[in-house]
């Protein structure tokens, strides 16, 4: 029985004071009255000052990090700097660090072998292009970025990877994939992951939706029983929205 996963993306925003109020806001409002995971992942910055506010309900994670462990790598963070400030989680290969920044299924490969080295788990984010979704590309895109991201990772360290189908034609547009779309796709990467290990393994990697992820359309997806959460961005901004998902998913 998979547990699902409501993992909130900050991006670029909260400062730290308003990094702890939020954290503080979201245990108060959940009060340990969950059957999922809760996951927050703000800024580095912010990351130690969540950290020694020793929630119970709300676990932390990061936005990206290294590929790297240590060296002359001026502005990176390490896997290894990430667990010492609790991190549980990391996000890896978000459509934003691919396209804004060049991140390739390479790159998002090595880190995330670095990060299950360090304790944390990836959250690998895969997803296409309306012009790919247009084009009859979609499962081809997902599927080859998706093999590329998991190529030489054993099955035990598989099990303990998180995949967020993001489509990036739906990420901060107000436009979302349906239900049944995005099922489509998350089977197709079930039936994928299965190939690459076992069935059993398959049947046991969460696989979340991301895109415009709201708490009056995270029933549609829940309702699917190979979807096992949301990788939520704008809305993890706010407590109520935030708490909204968790609850009514």
């Amino acid at each position: 029985m998979r547990t699902p996963i409501i993992a909130g993306n900050w991006k670029l925003n909260k400062t730290v004071p308003e990094a702890v109020e939020l954290c503080r806001q979201l245990e108060a409002l959940l009060d340990g009255a969950v059957d999922r995971e809760v996951v927050v992942c703000p800024s580095f910055t912010a990351l130690s000052a969540v950290q020694a506010l020793g929630l119970v309900t709300v676990k932390h994670g990061a936005q990206n990090m290294a590929a790297y462990e240590s060296g002359a790598y001026t502005g990176e963070v390490s896997a290894a700097m990430l667990r010492d400030v609790g991190c549980q989680y990391v996000i890896l290969g978000h459509s934003e660090r691919r396209e804004l920044f060049g991140e390739t299924d390479e790159a998002v490969n090595t880190k995330a072998r670095l990060a299950l080295r360090s304790d944390i788990k990836p959250i690998i984010c895969v997803g296409e292009t309306l012009e790919q979704r247009r084009s009859g590309e979609t499962e081809d895109v997902v599927l080859g970025q998706l093999t590329r991201d998991f190529d030489g990772i054993d099955v035990e360290d598989a099990a303990r990877i998180v995949v967020a189908y993001e489509p990036i034609w739906a990420i901060g547009t107000g436009e979302t994939a349906s239900g049944e779309d995005a099922n489509t796709v998350i089977s197709a990467i079930r039936r994928k992951l299965a190939v690459l290990y076992d069935a059993d393994t398959a049947a046991s990697i969460r696989i979340q939706y991301g895109g415009s992820v709201k708490p009056n359309n995270i029933r549609e997806f829940m309702e699917y029983p190979d979807i096992d959460g949301a990788l939520v961005g704008g809305a993890s901004l706010r407590a109520d929205d935030f708490v909204g998902i968790v609850q009514c998913s």
